[in-house]
């Protein structure tokens, strides 16, 4: 299914609203109905959540967004020197900010004709398509709206020499078997001769970790109980977000932070669309998102085990951030 196209811009649908709105039951009665209960994280974006999330990204506490943006304006013009990939594969797109400094890199090299966004808003990517064909006048746009956990067949067999990538450390937001699931995906959509393209924070130091999902001015807080709005507004829930207590913490045997909920007295939830009544004590929480931190061997293994090889590994001048090339096998 495709939206209206131009000659140069194509969006093609593998969710529309009615079947988003069935995952999203599926995936909330199952997680609200498990021990411990659980809401996956994608839902923590509305507009509202983008919002606050482009608010994380500026605030002192949260480096991971400039880190990465430091090792692409480092790497951007030897990487595509190098390596002239004439395509850029963009998983979970968003607003394709950072996405702009390999672009411009590949646009002054000469290299550049295929752009390919793949991300779950098909307004976000209407809008940044637009504004990407304006800036680069002789590419053309294939978007594809899906869901990267599900829909990756959905991608285009590559056209020429291909770069794949994933920012912002999204891959720890996956759970071992869910991140080698997704990467075997992402190696069979390389094509010949193509490269991905990783981000990943490091393990480092509890309090700077912590601090990062945790800001003093509270803003995470305020996008972590966003989830609950969400689902308020996809499913008619009655969850009333401002009963519930930020907590953000770092396992470092599972090299993980994790974020939940925590009633600050017993809530009682109907969501009616799911016929579901939903008790939560003070003695549970809602789990809402894992972020998972890597070394450069644990980079490695997680590739190799999905049948790719690590060619090159980038770090910020801190060695907080890191960027990983890879290859199929």
């Amino acid at each position: 299914m495709t939206r209206p196209s131009t000659e140069r811009l194509r969006i093609e649908l593998c969710l529309d609203p009615g079947e988003l709105t069935r995952i999203m039951a599926e995936e909330v009665r199952a997680g609200l109905t498990a021990r411990p209960k659980r809401l996956p994280s994608k839902y923590f974006y509305d507009a509202r959540g983008s919002e606050l999330f482009e608010q994380i990204t500026e605030l002192p506490e949260y480096y991971q967004t400039r880190a990465e943006l430091q090792i692409l304006q480092i790497i951007a013009g030897d990487l595509v020197d190098e390596l002239p990939f004439e395509e850029l594969l963009e998983l979970g797109s968003g607003s394709s900010i950072k996405t702009r400094v390999l672009l411009d890199a590949m646009q002054v090299r000469g290299s550049l004709r295929r752009y390919l966004p793949f991300d779950v808003s098909a307004e976000m990517l209407q809008d940044s398509c637009t504004s990407l064909l304006d800036r680069y006048p002789n590419i053309v746009v294939h978007a594809v709206v899906g869901d990267f956990q599900r829909h990756l067949s959905a991608v285009p067999p590559a056209d020429g020499p291909r770069l794949a990538i994933f920012l912002g450390s999204t891959i720890g937001n996956l759970e071992a078997e869910e991140r080698r699931a997704f990467l075997v995906d992402v190696r069979g959509a390389l094509g010949p001769n193509g490269r991905f393209l990783l981000g990943v924070d490091l393990v480092k130091d509890k309090a700077v970790l912590e601090a990062a999902y945790d800001d003093s001015a509270g803003v995470t807080a305020e996008f972590n109980r966003n989830i609950l709005r969400v689902v308020n507004n996809g499913l008619d829930a009655d969850f009333q977000p401002e009963a519930y207590r930020h907590v953000a913490f770092y396992d470092s045997e599972k090299a993980r932070i994790e974020m939940h909920l925590a009633p600050e007295t017993d809530q009682y939830v109907r969501i009616p669309r799911l016929a579901l009544d939903v008790e939560v004590t003070t003695n549970e929480t809602i789990w809402t998102e894992i972020s998972c931190k890597f070394t450069r061997a644990s980079t490695e293994s997680m590739l190799a085990e999905a049948g790719m090889q690590l060619e090159r590994w980038f770090t910020d001048s801190e060695d907080r951030f890191a960027l990983a090339l890879a290859s199929a096998h």
